[in-house]
């Protein structure tokens, strides 16, 4: 009762927090020179410590005495102080937009200027301004992402991914503040819909791959920090395609104290999902509702709201399927008839409020709480029944590729009634104290998990009249059973203290330090974990050869900490949908070395170069598998291992005016499964038996192995992305976008469980998606008085071509076995080519 008796006078002393004096209000927005948003500019009123901060669109608002001239400066890292003098009436509002210029480093008007306090960060600003250009099948915001040296996604229909080996759920993602859960249950990509990202609200986006700061929380493999936009005038923008459409419309006072956003998605992938292996009715309804709100009670405190409804459907009827593999020397068809469906929903509600309280220039305060609810649920009853045929390989024949002969035929039936409730709920404080060259942060969060869950799924196979496994006539035996019925409630307090800190060495070159340490305790296990975290910057002085007046402009950065990640529902449930009570966070140390580096070449055309060689301890794993986007893990700690690599990438002006980027990683991920090992039996000679065919009475010894380390799920040797950019010379209007990745082969292998036996790799993963745009109207054209194109901006018309070079990517096989016992791996091909099209309005 104490805690929330405080926080409740906290609160009403924050709202009623007003002066009596007279006064008036000057306001605005502090930009650079190209009119870009400075973020935390310090605005102090000369000779006092009152003062203000400017927002994430630059807009500032301070309040100051009436009838009297004051003096105010601006300043902030990187850019030369500006002051000014002002004079304002009782209850005037004062409009005054600040222009602030860049020191130390001499770049072309042209060259976006980038904050030093942000590129000796870990976190990576991500460029944004090309989303609306990127082709993707997918439609979603993190496909941005997919093109990062550090990141590996090998499934067109999912905005999952994977970052330096690390697992889909080993990934932070943030919304001005709010950390973004996603579903549960989902399996397939196609199941999957619309993430929580709404591209049209982004303002900002951050993105570090590791060696992140311990305000951050606790995953262990990347963190995805978005900002929403604070508008400052009435905007919009409406864009539909073949895969659906989007809708969303921003605006701001006049006096900028209230702003609002609101997004509406509506999506279907059915066009797409047409191009699989498996026919059918597909039905796919994914639509989601989003807003923003902030609100600036007084100069001192505003407080906002972050919502966000989602309902994804997904049906299908699958009818037929017809999948050719195997090599020209050995080719199959796997053709199966479906009977049943499959009917799936996911509807997630999210509502967060904050108040931020400035109640000094250099003093933030925040108040955080949200509440997060998942609905979801999956029901499906299909039969197949298959032929699996050899196909006539003789190339001189008119029947090469036709089918020759059956080698076997079968059926099974699947089944499924699952249905997971979640409801995560917090509440957190957040702080942050800054002066010229130091800053505190610190940060206090509380958190109640309820998650119930049924599980209902089993299988049977039959094939040639044989019940799989085999067994006596009077029984029927279900190859996979999966039953549970689980009701957990937990509860978790974190917390973080760090420091941020530069100086300015004796050469004049520049030092920059982040350090500072989280815990996290959680009362279902009653673990307490702390992660220590510290990144230390350089940027040296040095001069160009050519022209001694100009830095050469280098950033090196080291990075080193502990990254534990206490286990969420799914890692509590084991193959079977038991909960392991005595699940322990999962734990790794990350080495980072990395530098960036940003030139002129080709003339004046300006690009950025950035490295990275990192090395990850990891400890206490939870082993897993991986089918699809589903991971299914095995519940225990009984796991060791490591992930290390190099990755580079190259970001500029390939073409003049307009950016493309690419990047390249070599990475490699084990694990030691501790308690994993087989063994082989041998007879009298010391050959190997396998006891089934040989019988038992001639085995003389066995032999056990352990099979050490072995790659991990997500071991992705070689990642390549490309987006490149282009036009036609003196006609800009028409543009070229080309967004090429490569993935090298993930492991697999028979459905065991048996880690040790994934010794085969899925083929690559190749992408190519092309898209061409032409400006059909901007709001430079001259237009008749009456004309309906004068409320808009601009209208950008697309094709888009997915997939361009018609490859059959892999995503997973199906694994058929005959009644000798007889296993063979159908692959499950992702999307072929598709063409789509798509108008982009904005006003």
């Amino acid at each position: 009762m104490l805690f929330w008796r405080n926080i409740t006078l906290f609160i009403l002393a924050i709202v009623t927090h007003t002066g009596y004096a007279q006064t008036g209000v000057v306001h605005g927005t502090v930009t650079d020179e190209k009119g870009k948003a400075l973020e935390q500019t310090s605005i102090i009123i000369i000779g006092t410590t009152k003062g203000t901060a400017s927002t994430s669109n630059g807009a500032y608002s301070l309040k100051i005495s009436a009838n009297d001239s004051i003096g105010i400066a601006f300043s902030i890292l990187g850019m030369e102080t500006v002051k000014r003098t002002v004079f304002v009436k009782e209850n005037e509002q004062l409009e005054l937009n600040i222009s602030m210029k860049a020191i130390s480093i001499e770049l072309d008007p042209n060259f976006e200027v980038i904050a030093e306090r942000q590129r000796t960060t870990p976190m990576n600003r991500i460029e944004i301004k090309y989303i609306d250009a990127l082709p993707t099948a997918s439609g979603n915001f993190e496909g941005i992402l997919f093109s990062e040296a550090s990141v590996s996604s090998n499934n067109e229909l999912s905005s999952q991914y994977s970052v330096r080996g690390g697992s889909f759920d080993e990934n932070l993602i943030y919304v001005n503040d709010i950390q973004i859960f996603r579903p549960f249950l989902i399996r397939s990509g196609q199941q999957e819909g619309l993430s929580f990202i709404n591209s049209d609200l982004v303002e900002t986006v951050a993105f570090s791959a590791g060696g992140f700061e311990a305000r951050f929380g606790d995953k262990m493999s990347s963190v995805l920090d978005i900002t929403y936009k604070k508008p400052k005038e009435f905007a919009g923008s409406i864009s539909g395609s073949l895969l659906g459409g989007a809708i969303h419309i921003e605006d701001g006072s006049k006096n900028h104290r209230f702003t609002q956003i609101h997004g509406i998605r509506y999506k279907t992938n059915k066009y797409v999902l047409n191009s699989l292996d498996v026919g059918g009715a597909y039905n796919p309804t994914f639509i989601d509702y989003q807003t923003y709100f902030t609100y600036d009670v007084t100069t001192d405190l505003e407080i906002s709201f972050l919502g966000n409804i989602a309902q994804n459907k997904y049906s299908f009827v699958p009818e037929t399927r017809q999948t050719d593999f195997g090599t020209i020397n050995g080719g199959l068809r796997l053709t199966v008839f479906f009977d049943g469906q499959e009917v799936d929903a996911f509807t997630t509600y999210l509502g967060a409020f904050s108040a931020h309280y400035r109640p000094r220039h250099n003093l933030s305060l925040k108040l955080i709480s949200s509440v997060f609810r998942s609905q979801e649920e999956e029901t499906f009853d299909i039969l197949g029944q298959y032929w699996l045929d050899e196909l006539n390989r003789d190339l001189s024949s008119e029947d090469f590729g036709d089918v020759a002969f059956n080698r076997g035929v079968g059926s099974f039936l699947d089944h499924g009634r699952n249905e997971l409730n979640a409801l995560i709920y917090n509440i957190e404080h957040k702080g942050k104290y800054y002066e010229d060259n130091y800053t505190l942060l610190w940060g206090l969060k509380f958190q109640q998990e309820r998650v119930d869950d049924k599980l209902s799924e089993w299988t049977m196979i039959d094939s040639a009249g044989y019940s799989i496994p085999q067994q006596p006539r009077n029984e029927v035996q279900l190859s996979e059973v999966y039953k549970a019925d689980t009701s957990i409630v937990s509860e978790r307090v974190m917390g973080y203290l760090q420091t941020n800190k530069e100086w300015e060495l004796s050469d004049n070159s520049m030092a920059y330090l982040t350090a500072g340490s989280r815990f996290n305790y959680w009362t279902f296990n009653e673990q307490m974990v702390f992660s220590p975290r510290i990144t230390l910057s350089w940027k040296p002085n040095w001069m160009q050869k050519k022209d001694s007046t100009k830095n050469k402009d280098f950033v090196f950065k080291a990075a080193w900490g502990f990254y534990h990640q206490p286990a969420f529902y799914r890692e509590m449930r084991d193959l079977n949908g038991h909960i392991n009570s005595d699940i322990k966070a999962q734990q790794s140390i990350h080495y980072v070395l990395g530098s960036d580096y940003q030139f002129t070449a080709w003339g004046d055309r300006q690009f950025k170069l950035t490295n990275e060689v990192y090395y990850k301890q990891l400890d206490n794993l939870i082993p897993y598998e991986i089918d699809n986007v589903r991971i299914r893990y095995y519940a225990t700690n009984n796991s060791r291992g490591y992930a290390m690599g190099f990755e580079t990438k190259i970001h500029g002006q390939f073409v003049k005016d307009i950016d493309s980027w690419a990047s390249v990683g070599i990475m490699k991920i084990e694990e030691d499964i501790q308690d994993d090992f087989y063994i082989e039996y041998q007879d009298a000679n010391g050959n190997k038996i396998t006891p089934n065919i040989g019988g038992t009475a001639n085995i003389t010894d066995t032999v056990r192995y352990e099979p050490g380390y072995i790659p991990r799920p997500t071991d992705q040797r070689v990642n390549f992305g490309l987006f490149f950019q282009d036009y036609i010379p003196n006609h800009p209007n028409y543009k070229m976008h080309l967004n090429l990745l490569y993935g090298s082969g993930l492991p697999t292998g028979p459905p065991s469980f048996e880690r040790y036996k994934d010794t085969l790799r899925i083929p690559p993963y190749r992408r190519v998606d092309i898209g061409f745009s032409f400006l059909l109207f901007s709001e430079k054209k001259k237009l008749q008085p009456n004309s309906p194109l004068k409320v808009f901006k601009s209208i950008w018309l697309s094709a888009e071509v997915f997939n361009l070079l018609q490859i059959n990517n892999t995503i997973s096989y199906l694994w058929i076995k005959d009644v000798t016992g007889r296993q063979y791996a159908v692959p499950n091909y992702l999307t072929s080519r598709r063409l789509n099209v798509k108008l982009v309005a904005k006003f």
